[in-house]
């Protein structure tokens, strides 16, 4: 039940629109990858589902979280293009939690 969930028409049209925003918004080719995640977060204090948006250019990651759903995920949660430098993620980054 919850592999078909995961992969439902709604679901990956929220992806697609996630991923369109953030190629949009940060000026990214086609070619740019873009990963879209939605995960639980098993910490106390944490809201109970968070997207995270992890993208690449040249050989450069970046990542920035939404404390959303996936579908409750809006154009105005994407950062401005200016705070890119601070979304970039240093190699040996680990959050702990994702």
């Amino acid at each position: 039940m919850f592999a078909f969930a995961r992969k439902s028409p709604a679901r990956l049209r929220w992806v697609e629109r996630l991923t369109d925003w953030t190629r949009e918004r940060f000026n990214l080719s086609r070619e740019a990858a873009i990963s879209v995640s939605e995960i639980v977060c098993p910490l106390p204090g944490c809201p109970p589902l968070e997207t995270v948006v992890t993208f690449w250019i040249a050989d450069r990651c970046y990542r920035f979280k939404v404390f959303k759903s996936l579908a409750e995920v809006a154009p105005d949660d994407v950062p401005y293009a200016w705070l890119k430098e601070a979304l970039a993620v240093c190699e040996d980054f680990d959050c702990g939690c994702c």
